[in-house]
């Protein structure tokens, strides 16, 4: 007998095969038995007639909750009432695993405490199985995209000495020893060196690119932030990219094509995912590009005329995202922000030095900036320059001032928050559901 998984069962019509899997709903009339199985591949319904199984068989499915494991045996038949169109004439069945309880987690409405106190049983649901697969798939999409456009995977570390742009709202550790190198070898002073999670590995990939040209990596990082906000959580995955001789709209393209890439893998290759969802997607098949474009100046322009009273030197907050993205149909470079308020590696717009050559790109249907990015200085006096001005210790940042002393090069880099397109691409209110285990300011269980 074949044993194969539910997703490929419309290879073996009128043939018998064997399913393992869990049973998440069944019903019975006394006669017939409907059991549906899943199998982390998809769904199905085998249908099991009293009078033509063996009583062990019929007694092992009345046996059954939720959620016990079993073995299935059946013969695939075609049925356009079912959602893949295929269903099993049940011939036997075998318990590997029977549950112990009722299930937790049943069909009326739970609020969302109930389900993340739950989050391990509530994985398996439909809708949370549909979004791990969908942010399988913008992964998946992800490499492919770079290793097409030459980029190698290049990993950075999540202990750091220091963060991104200073060490505040960092999460300190007390653990590494001050050592000092003598004849002998290495020799601990006993005074303890503070290091960090990682925020980013951006600074550490523009050391990559200085080997391999272009490089990402992909990896969890940490905010020590205390946002209590739809989009933030405490612990979540991020993609940096850095390429060298990569200016500021070359960086914005390579960005552009990114996005372009997964929202077509998605579609492509998630259409019953986003059905589970009820996900609309029209809104995703209108995203082409070229994307659309605005300084920060006529961000803030477009935003007044439409209600905000944002200032010239703020960023743009959750609600002027929600309000410009609500105008188009696709995403939204802002691009140029003022260099007062923005990061000492960012470099400055040469013909107006007050901005520099960043950009963030927003997501449509109002999920905001999924993407920072910008061209890096790579001049070693204006990078010491600016890391004096924004009251930076120097000696930590050593290393990186190295990168200018040794062939320095145009170079531009960007990063996303995947639980950020994961709930746009799934039209997601929270990206709390976006991660198999949101950690969360109030929230490190299950």
């Amino acid at each position: 007998m074949i044993t194969t998984l539910i997703k490929s069962i419309g290879q073996y019509v009128g043939q018998e095969v064997q399913l393992q899997g869990w049973a998440y709903n069944f019903r019975s009339s006394g006669k017939i038995f409907f059991l549906q199985l899943r199998d982390g591949s998809a769904r199905v319904q085998i249908v099991y007639s009293k009078a033509d199984v063996s009583e062990e068989t019929w007694n092992a499915l009345e046996s059954i909750r939720l959620e016990s494991s079993v073995r299935v045996f059946g013969r695939v038949k075609e049925d356009s009432r079912a959602p893949s169109g295929f269903e099993l004439d049940g011939l036997s069945l075998e318990v590997i695993s029977l549950a112990m309880d009722e299930y937790p987690i049943g069909k009326k409405d739970h609020g969302p405490d109930f389900l993340l106190d739950n989050r391990h049983l509530w994985l398996r649901s439909d809708k949370q199985w549909a979004i791990q697969r969908v942010r399988d798939t913008i992964i998946t999409a992800t490499y492919n995209y770079f290793h097409e456009n030459d980029f190698v995977k290049f990993d950075t570390p999540i202990l750091t000495p220091t963060s991104c742009e200073g060490t505040t709202e960092l999460f300190e550790m007390d653990y590494f020893s001050d050592v000092t190198n003598n004849e002998s070898g290495y020799e601990s002073t006993n005074k303890k060196s503070k290091a960090y999670l990682s925020q980013s590995g951006q600074l550490y990939l523009e050391a990559g690119i200085m080997s391999l040209g272009r490089a990402f990596d992909f990896g969890p990082v940490f905010r020590a932030e205390k946002s209590k906000t739809r989009r933030h959580l405490t612990e979540f995955w991020m993609m940096d990219a850095e390429a060298a001789f990569v200016e500021h709209q070359g960086n914005m393209q390579i960005q552009e094509g990114l996005i372009c890439r997964i929202v077509h893998d998605v579609l492509a290759n998630c259409q019953h995912e986003l059905k589970v969802l009820e996900r609309d997607t029209k809104p995703l098949e209108a995203i082409q590009a070229p994307f659309v474009h605005m300084t920060h100046q006529e961000a803030i322009a477009k935003l007044r005329t439409l209600g905000s009273d944002i200032g010239d030197m703020d960023d743009l907050g959750a609600d002027d995202e929600t309000i410009l993205t609500q105008q188009f149909d696709r995403p939204i470079f802002i691009e140029k922000y003022p260099a007062a308020v923005k990061a000492f590696y960012m470099k400055r717009d040469p013909e107006h030095p007050e901005f520099v050559l960043n950009n963030d790109l927003l997501a449509p249907e109002g999920y905001g900036e999924i993407i920072g990015g910008s061209q890096r200085e790579d001049d070693y006096e204006t990078l010491l320059e600016r890391m004096l001005e924004h009251n930076l210790a120097i000696e930590p940042f050593q290393w990186y001032l190295d990168l200018r002393k040794y062939g320095s090069v145009p170079h531009s880099g960007f990063g996303y928050g995947l639980e950020r397109i994961t709930a746009w691409m799934c039209g997601l209110q929270h990206i709390r559901e976006t991660i198999p285990f949101p950690r969360l300011i109030n929230r490190l269980t299950p």
